[in-house]
């Protein structure tokens, strides 16, 4: 059921997106982007879907932190799940196959910046070895309401360990 996101998988992804946008609890992001500001933003490689019957059901995508090379092993993690399927361990498997799949390619040090009040990212975050580096009060507006932030941080014990 997750599988690397094709071509034909942008409107899904994007629509996907646009629902996690809408909570107001997902980015402060405001507007879904057009397919080629979303391509040019992620990493080509560790671009995840979880599907049912080729339905598009979440996605998980690495974006990097730097264009510094000596942080090319460190990448900020994005996954959005279609708002009628949460609760299922959808989240839960994309990011297992994201880190397995950021090991893969390099990636030592994961990064999520969420939402203080979202205890449900955060869980998941914890849930697979990240742990909590920094609480940034009242860091921007949202919605015309000041948001804290968690920054989590998630080291390979394969990658980089030397």
């Amino acid at each position: 059921m997750i599988r690397e996101m094709r071509h034909g998988d942008a409107d899904a992804v994007l629509e996907i997106y646009r629902l996690g946008l809408d909570t107001g609890e997902a980015s402060f992001e405001t507007e879904v982007p057009a397919w080629l500001v979303w391509d040019r933003k992620y990493h080509p490689f560790c671009r995840l879907v979880y599907a049912r019957d080729e339905r598009v059901l979440g996605w998980a995508a690495l974006s990097p932190v730097s264009a510094r090379d000596c942080y090319r092993g460190v990448a900020e993690v994005s996954i959005y799940v279609d708002t009628g399927h949460r609760g299922a361990g959808i989240g839960n498997r994309l990011m297992a196959a994201l880190i397995e799949t950021s090991e893969e390619y390099g990636i030592w040090t994961l990064n999520s910046s969420i939402f203080a009040d979202n205890r449900a990212t955060q869980r998941l975050h914890l849930r697979h070895g990240f742990r909590e580096v920094g609480y940034r009060e009242r860091i921007a507006q949202h919605h015309g309401r000041w948001r804290d932030t968690l920054l989590l941080e998630r080291r390979s014990r394969r990658v980089g360990v030397s």
